[in-house]
């Protein structure tokens, strides 16, 4: 390893940082891995290296949980962990723990880089939906698998990131969906929905969402505009109707006081429903910057006393089965 830092004046803001977990032994990625040592970058694996077991090992044994990557090399990263995805989450003789982390990572990546364009190019719409599509297609089929739900349950993080919220709002919904039994394309629509929910809040000021002080109404009237904006976003974008429905409608309720349209009833989707669902629920148990996270017992309490004729109720009950089987409550 060298110091790359005294040989070419390189500086921090010019990488990135991974989990371990996202190289993947026997596979060549294309890009350098750097580690952090004594405030300065040495590099670990170079570009034409193939990543092996015992350069993972080397990483657990000295207890490294973040490698970094030059900025400069960001696509070819990202091209290769979602190459790699498929046919990493297949592999039994990869522990289920460590699957379901590299899921995590490679979701809250891929949202929050869709999330950190904040210019709304229509070239770079393209490319982030693309690869949130790709994911979800993946992530489908292992979510679909033995006690994925329940492991992925523990990665939750209790502080709010946009990012991370929506791919929270993923895993449960697709868990809830699950219980009813859809086709494979309904979970896919919906998967991809969840995971472009909130969407339209990156044309929102992020002095209104990082407020930490109660929202004058002209703010939250901002605020109530995302799903119109996200599903500006998406337009022309190859989405389905499932999948819009989810971005437009998730702030709606059974009872019509919801936004943007208030849409009642039998009128709002059972996608939708399991996403509103979904939302409630982790919006409500994360630090948020004008409040704490709840506990799972309070919030699922609040939702069905408080909440009773806004949400569908029979999957509400749903939803409390499957925390329970996850012994998240």
């Amino acid at each position: 390893m060298h110091n790359p830092q005294d040989r070419h004046g390189l500086r921090q803001e010019r990488y990135f940082a991974i989990s371990p977990l996202m190289l993947f032994p026997g596979r060549q990625g294309g890009f350098d891995v750097y580690l952090l040592r004594g405030g300065e970058f040495v590099l670990y694996t170079h570009a034409c290296d193939r990543f092996t077991d015992r350069h993972r090992a080397t990483l657990a044994e000295n207890g490294v949980d973040e490698a970094y990557v030059p900025c400069d090399q960001e696509a070819a990263y990202r091209a290769y962990v979602e190459h790699n995805l498929g046919k990493t989450l297949l592999r039994d003789d990869t522990p289920l723990e460590e699957r379901a982390r590299i899921v995590h990572d490679c979701a809250v990546d891929i949202v929050r880089s869709a999330f950190e364009h904040r210019l709304p190019e229509a070239l770079a719409r393209q490319q982030n939906i693309a690869r949130v599509m790709d994911f979800v297609r993946e992530a489908i089929a292992f979510l679909c698998t033995g006690q994925s739900f329940q492991t992925l349950a523990r990665l939750v993080s209790h502080d709010y990131r946009t990012f991370s919220h929506c791919v929270h709002v993923f895993l449960y919904s697709s868990a809830i969906l699950q219980t009813y039994e859809p086709d494979r394309d309904t979970l896919l629509q919906t998967g991809i929905g969840a995971m472009l929910h909130d969407i339209g809040k990156i044309l929102v000021s992020h002095d209104i969402l990082s407020k930490t002080g109660a929202l004058t109404l002209g703010e939250r009237a901002i605020i109530n505009t995302h799903p119109q904006k996200g599903v500006t976003l998406c337009s022309g974008l190859p989405l389905s109707q499932t999948a819009h429905d989810c971005i437009l409608l998730h702030h709606e309720k059974l009872d019509g006081s919801g936004y943007p349209h208030g849409v009642r009833g039998a009128a709002i989707p059972l996608a939708v429903r399991a996403v509103t669902i979904a939302d409630i629920y982790d919006a409500m148990t994360t630090n948020r910057p004008y409040s704490k996270a709840m506990n799972p017992f309070q919030v699922l309490r609040i939702m069905r006393d408080e909440m009773f004729d806004e949400l569908d109720i029979e999957m509400f009950k749903r939803f409390v089965t499957i925390l329970s089987g996850a012994r998240v409550i």
